[in-house]
């Protein structure tokens, strides 16, 4: 894929239609990945709450249903409701790992993102402090550093591959170092948790070779995060890692698989996200080199703009949630069991909520749009990511040449045909060629 910048109104990939004029079941595998608006906007204006019918599980029974919700207000309502959680209530499971898997299984399931109160809160409880605003405060001038030491050599090439050579590394090394794992190992981290997303429920490329891959990467982070939890145990050194560990002694219902899944959790999810939304915004900026210009003659508009990002093109495009009981949504029969995929990237472009949702504009009041979700499982490192994309961006456009006044890099970008971690897996950006 070359030259793409994203953005809507291509109109490429629109669904087919079926009879009496409605699309065709949703398929993702069927979207373009570097703009997948104009296929939402299709299904939002006629069948936002649409059903795609499961076929027979290996029982011959029905399986569940899948409801695909494209609008803000059913997109909220269901993040936000109480009768909707991240495990099924058939199976007890969240994480979609076949069987088989069995380290991978325990692992991703114990991962916050997918767990449901009482463990949720409690181990939620103890993650969100050295995560909240006071600490991100006090993080923010190292954040900074850690950004100028990776764009620094990049500054000096004509060509830069920014997601290996900064917006995978920069947020690796920031939570790394609030963990307190070695900086050098950074490398070995991006690479298990590639292995990890290779196994990805909504990916489109997981094969048996990537299951195994990702079974590999948890039983080694497994591994590596309970040897340093155990040493933390003897030695608190003030990191995320060792207030762990403590609450690991405070509180016994709390398990060693539970820590270690956690940490696993913060470093690969923890940094994805991030790598995806810095990857999108520099592809938005250089869409509109007057958007770039403004933000570079006032940098204060920064945290406004980095929400306008989260709004117009998130880094994850959906997430599910399982239906605890039957209910009614937006007219429809909602049975409990049923499996509902909501489209943040469709809700995030629903006219009712954000007016011209297709424009990216640095000063809207980008609302309550769901990049970090809603209720219980809004993301605790919300402030996190918002500081580093905010100061990531601002020393982006200081300091490399492709962003600078003027310059017309091309671009080279790929994506992964991946919906919830969701942006370029490498952009590559080059000297402007001659006239």
């Amino acid at each position: 894929m070359s030259g793409r910048t994203g953005g809507a109104g291509t109109g490429a990939g629109r669904p087919a239609r079926a009879a009496g004029g409605a699309p065709e079941p949703f398929d993702p595998a069927r979207l373009d990945l570097a703009d997948p608006y104009p296929v939402y906007r299709r299904y939002r204006e006629t069948d936002p709450v649409h059903a795609v019918r499961g076929g027979p599980d290996a029982h011959g029974d029905a399986a569940p249903t899948t409801w695909y919700l494209f609008g803000h207000a059913e997109v909220a309502h269901v993040l936000a409701g109480r009768s909707f959680a991240r495990s099924s209530p058939l199976t007890a499971r969240a994480a979609p790992v076949p069987d088989g898997y069995v380290t991978l299984r325990r692992v991703v399931e114990n991962w916050l993102v997918f767990l449901d109160p009482p463990r949720h809160t409690r181990l939620r409880a103890r993650v969100t402090p050295p995560l909240g605003a006071a600490a991100v405060a006090a993080l923010r001038p190292r954040v900074r550093e850690i950004a100028e030491e990776l764009v620094a050599p990049l500054a000096r090439r004509s060509a830069v591959e920014l997601v290996e050579g900064f917006a995978a590394p920069y947020p690796l090394l920031v939570i790394g170092g609030l963990l307190g794992v070695e900086a050098e190992l950074w490398p070995w981290f991006r690479a298990q948790a590639l292995a990890l997303q290779q196994a990805g429920g909504t990916r489109g490329d997981r094969t048996p070779a990537a299951l195994d891959g990702a079974e590999r990467a948890a039983a080694e982070l497994d591994g590596y995060f309970h040897r340093e939890l155990a040493a933390r145990r003897t030695e608190d050194r003030g990191d995320l890692l060792s207030a762990l560990a403590r609450a690991g002694a405070e509180d016994p219902s709390l398990s060693g698989s539970e820590l270690a899944a956690t940490c696993t959790h913060l470093l690969t999810a923890g940094h994805e996200t991030t790598t995806g939304l810095i990857g999108k915004a520099v592809l938005a900026l250089l869409a509109r080199p007057e958007v770039a210009d403004e933000l570079r003659a006032d940098p204060g508009l920064l945290p406004n703009a980095v929400d306008e990002f989260l709004r117009h093109d998130p880094p994850v495009q959906m997430v599910t949630r399982w239906a605890q009981r039957d209910t009614e949504l937006a007219g429809r029969t909602v049975r409990r069991g049923d499996r509902l995929q909501l489209v943040l990237g469709s809700a995030h472009r629903d006219p009712d909520r954000f007016p011209d949702p297709d424009v990216l504009d640095i000063h809207r009041d980008s609302g309550r749009h769901c990049a970090f979700g809603l209720g219980i499982h809004y993301c605790a490192g919300a402030a996190l990511a918002r500081a580093e994309a905010e100061i990531g961006l601002g020393v982006l456009l200081d300091r490399l040449p492709a962003l600078a006044p003027g310059a017309r890099p091309g671009v080279e970008v790929e994506y992964a045909p991946d919906w919830v971690f969701h942006g370029p897996s490498r952009l590559t950006l080059t000297p402007a060629s001659p006239p």
